[in-house]
């Protein structure tokens, strides 16, 4: 099963709105064959395994890390194709939280004869998929919020500047973690600042929906965002259509949302997200954006580069969080830390109240 997960985290970038599934084959105590899913729309694991194995698929045991599909859809259910390769056990690691295959899957083999078991390492597997679980049991994406700041907490300089706080070991990791999510989201002032362009340039083919939170439609139509192939969404909370007409001249998509305290609704947010099958999201700020999702508790996971360097007064990452008592404070669980370079990255899982 770990071989199975192994295998499962390489389609990475490219499987959603689908999991990430791998299988493998044994027989005999020995791996006769062995796939994951690639691509979406592609074959999934356990039609890659059988194909891996061939003949030697009869009578072997599939240990898969989610519960076969059994319904027809891009591509044929996985367990007829089980059942026709001859396979007598499926050990699967979890149910598959998809209304559509939850039990059934498994139901199914075990009507046709098939042994099954579920539960061998079902929370590596659920943490691999964390965000096709919360997408299909809340209903609504897996939030990431990403940041850069010095050791005094300042995201930016007070006119804006953040280009760039963290070194470039640090930059290329924010490029891996941009390019396993779905949608990568800023707010316009981070695009009024930094000009940036939001693209995977770490995974070649990868593409992203890029959202801008942009509640009184201030970005040029000249801003980089808008340039490339990739869709760029921009939520507002605004009535002007002229300015909403330029943007979409430019090629983006305006949507009014419901508006909130600081701008777009981040219910709103996650609601418009959900119905675009965006799995994950990845939140890279600035201060506003930022604090106002943490204040929401709209983030699952945080991920925060901290620079060897002291700015001063400048833009924090509590800018619109309220003040709290240290009781009520937004703890991490499951905290871990890694050096890049000069820099420290930590990151951690936010604690549910």
């Amino acid at each position: 099963m770990r071989l199975a997960l192994d295998l499962a985290a390489r389609g990475r970038y490219f499987v959603s709105p689908n999991p990430m599934v791998g299988a493998v084959l044994v027989k005999g105590n020995r791996v006769v064959g062995r796939g994951y899913h690639r691509r979406f729309g592609g074959p999934h694991a356990e039609v890659e395994a059988t194909l891996d194995a061939g003949t030697k698929a009869r009578g072997s045991v599939m240990y898969v890390t989610l519960e076969p599909c059994c319904f027809c859809g891009k591509t044929g259910a996985c367990t007829d194709a089980i059942e026709q390769a001859g396979i007598r056990q499926v050990v699967a690691a979890t149910l598959d939280p998809f209304a559509r295959v939850h039990g059934r899957g498994m139901r199914c083999l075990r009507q046709a004869g098939i042994r099954t078991s579920v539960g061998l390492l079902a929370a590596e597997s659920k943490r691999l998929n964390e965000a096709y679980f919360t997408y299909h049991t809340k209903r609504r994406p897996f939030v990431v919020l990403k940041l850069a700041a010095t050791l005094d907490g300042m995201l930016a300089t007070l006119g804006g500047e953040s280009q760039w706080i963290t070194g470039p070991a640090a930059r290329k990791r924010a490029q891996e973690l941009r390019c396993a999510a779905d949608a990568v989201l800023v707010g316009v002032n981070t695009v009024l600042a930094d000009d940036p362009r939001l693209t995977c340039r770490a995974v070649r083919g990868k593409k992203l929906l890029r959202v801008v939170l942009d509640s009184r439609l201030r970005m040029p139509a000249t801003a980089r965002v808008l340039k490339g192939r990739d869709p760029v969404l921009v939520l507002t909370t605004s009535r002007n259509k002229d300015k909403a007409g330029r943007l979409a001249e430019r090629g983006a998509e305006v949507v009014r949302a419901r508006a909130s305290r600081f701008g777009v609704s981040w219910s709103a947010v996650m609601a418009e997200l959900h119905r675009r099958k965006v799995l994950l999201v990845l939140v890279e700020g600035g201060a506003t954006v930022a604090s106002s999702a943490l204040e929401a508790g709209a983030v699952d996971k945080l991920y925060v580069t901290h620079a060897a360097k002291v700015l001063g007064p400048g833009k924090v990452l509590s800018a619109c969080m309220k003040p709290r008592r240290l009781s009520h404070a937004v703890c991490l669980d499951r905290v871990e830390h890694e050096v890049l370079g000069k820099d420290v990255m930590t990151s951690g899982y936010v604690r549910r109240r």
